[in-house]
């Protein structure tokens, strides 16, 4: 198979021209850190971003960085925890789940709108996003956005690109906003409580004014004997120390919690270490967080599995056995009943295969996403497939 490494976005531009010509199907890579997720490539050659590097843009100032695609995402983060900064969104690391290796990309971020535990406080990726160039099928360089978050009348291009998983274009930068790291994080950790008591409290701790960053619950013999539902709050000592009374006295119903400082604790629930050394199947599913213990326990009614929540119960991370469909009809009939949605992020290529890997689209969403894939990759040729068939 031909593997095409381009060293500029010029260069990427003709590469995608020439492929487009000829109908030759490209599967655009980064680190290749999350080549097991998505449907099975349908291609006939490599385009990789792995050259597209160097950071092109850091005003600490202005809370903006901006890199080529294919710059380690680890670059980037170094470089702004020199200056007290990090992305706001926790991006995940997929390779010990996935069994991966190679190095997360900057443009990655952006191509699969990678987001973690501070989510509910801090928004997705997309969120951040403020400048994309790509490459379309076309082979045209595209540029949108800048260094400034705009209101944006007509399509947006940013938003559009975040999440499209390479099916649109080759990203070549991307910019995005950043937030300072705060001077303390603690976790408020109560312990023995069910699912549905947990997501009560992680509710109300929500809904309270003391700004939660992350808002878990592990039931038991997920990483520990019992059952624990975790709380974090960044900020100033002071703040934190107020803020971890006030919500000890508001749950207190609840029972007496303690307070974590241990390191990695978020990094687990963020990378899904509970599954990681399992050969399961590993689901991904959104839902209302109020309904997640309900539908984990319908999904349970018919399958064996194992669960936590992150984003106060609104992500469900669920492990099953990977034989057969790998648990898929049960998992969309509980989604559709309950609401949401469910993306399928481990399994064998045969089952990634034979079962849709990212929720099915209503037929009127499918007719849109196919109309803007004939817009921006008219030729087909760019991860067909990856999402979902003849997109």
């Amino acid at each position: 198979m031909r593997s095409y490494e381009p060293r500029d976005e010029g260069e990427a531009a003709g590469l995608v021209r020439e492929a487009a010509a000829r109908g030759e199907r490209l599967r655009l890579v980064g680190g290749d850190t999350k080549a097991r997720l998505g449907r099975p490539a349908q291609d006939e050659a490599t385009l990789s971003a792995a050259a597209l590097s160097g950071i092109t843009l850091y005003e600490p100032a202005e809370m903006v960085v901006g890199a080529r695609a294919g710059t380690p995402l680890a670059e980037v983060q170094a470089l702004l925890a020199t200056r007290g900064q990090m992305l706001p969104f926790e991006p995940m690391d997929h390779r010990r789940l996935l069994g991966s290796a190679g190095e997360p990309t900057f443009g990655a971020v952006a191509a699969v709108n990678n987001s973690g535990p501070r989510r509910i406080n801090a928004g997705a990726a997309r969120d951040s996003l403020i400048g994309v160039r790509f490459v379309n099928g076309r082979g045209e360089a595209i540029k949108s956005g800048g260094r400034v978050m705009k209101n944006v009348t007509g399509l947006d291009l940013v938003k559009l690109m975040a999440g499209s998983w390479g099916t649109l274009g080759l990203l070549t930068e991307v910019t995005f906003k950043v937030l300072p790291v705060q001077e303390r994080v603690s976790t408020l950790v109560f312990t023995g409580l069910d699912d549905a008591r947990a997501v009560e409290a992680l509710a109300a701790a929500l809904g309270s004014p003391f700004e939660l960053t992350g808002a878990a619950h592990l039931p038991a013999g997920i990483g520990a004997p019992e059952a624990r539902t975790l709380m974090r709050v960044e900020g100033f000592s002071d703040s934190i120390a107020y803020r971890l009374g006030e919500l000890t006295r508001l749950l207190k119903r609840f029972g007496a919690p303690e307070v974590s400082d241990e390191p990695g604790l978020w990094e687990s629930v963020r990378d899904v270490h509970p599954f990681a050394a399992g050969e399961g199947a590993v689901w991904r599913i959104s839902t209302a967080p109020m309904r997640g213990p309900a539908l984990a326990a319908e999904i349970a009614r018919g399958l064996q599995a194992r669960w936590y929540y992150d984003w106060g119960g609104g992500l469900i991370w669920l492990e099953t056995s990977a034989a057969g469909d790998a648990g898929a009809a049960v998992i969309r009939a509980a989604v559709k009943g309950q609401g949401g949605h469910a993306t399928l992020v481990r399994a064998p290529d045969a089952v990634r295969a034979a079962v849709p890997v990212f929720e099915p689209l209503a037929e009127p969403l499918m007719r849109v996403s196919l109309g803007i894939k004939a817009a921006h990759d008219p030729a087909g040729v760019l991860n067909p497939g990856r999402m979902y068939a003849g997109v």
